[in-house]
């Protein structure tokens, strides 16, 4: 019988432990800058982004929240950032001749907030689920760290347990 409750708790565990894997879940994505292109590569990218490519840039002008002539980085992030949501949140739309690429890590700063997928402005309802094969963001609520943790404290136990009963079977043998 302790076997059994065993073997069932082991299987259960299992079970929840396979449809946490194969859940959806939910991240916030943004298109940056990458930190090892060139300057130059950066600013022509900017500029395109800015006039051709239709981004939004006012936050990155003088006066914005986003202003920061010295970091071309964060500046170029802006606009690429707010290209990509306008233009499908694809990998073409984040590429910028390979000056930037899709994280999850939120690159806002100060008082400079970085719109995310979450966010996007020409999406529709029915994507609002980003399925990139990124890690979670770092500022996300750690609900799925803690679903994994319910799953994996029982498969745990129940490893442990069985582990103790054959001990405790080979003892009195």
């Amino acid at each position: 019988m302790y076997t059994s409750f065993l073997l069932l708790s082991l299987l259960l565990s299992l079970a929840a432990l396979s449809n946490a894997q194969n859940s959806v879940v939910t991240m916030e994505l943004w298109c940056v800058a990458k930190n090892n292109a060139d300057d130059s590569a950066l600013q022509s990218a900017l500029d395109w982004a800015c006039s051709a490519g239709g981004a939004n840039c006012s936050p990155i002008q003088q006066g914005g929240p986003c202003y920061d002539p010295s970091d071309i980085q964060n500046t170029a992030s802006y606009a690429f950032n707010d290209y990509f949501l306008k233009h499908g949140m694809t990998d073409d739309s984040c590429n910028f001749d390979n000056t930037a690429a899709v994280t999850s890590l939120n690159p806002s700063f100060g008082n400079c907030k970085f719109p995310s997928s979450l966010s996007g402005s020409n999406r529709s309802s029915s994507s609002s689920t980003a399925s990139y094969g990124l890690g979670p963001s770092q500022d996300l609520n750690g609900s799925n760290k803690i679903s994994q943790q319910l799953v994996l404290l029982p498969l745990i136990t129940s490893l442990l347990l069985i582990a103790s009963y054959n001990t405790w079977v080979i003892c009195l043998s």
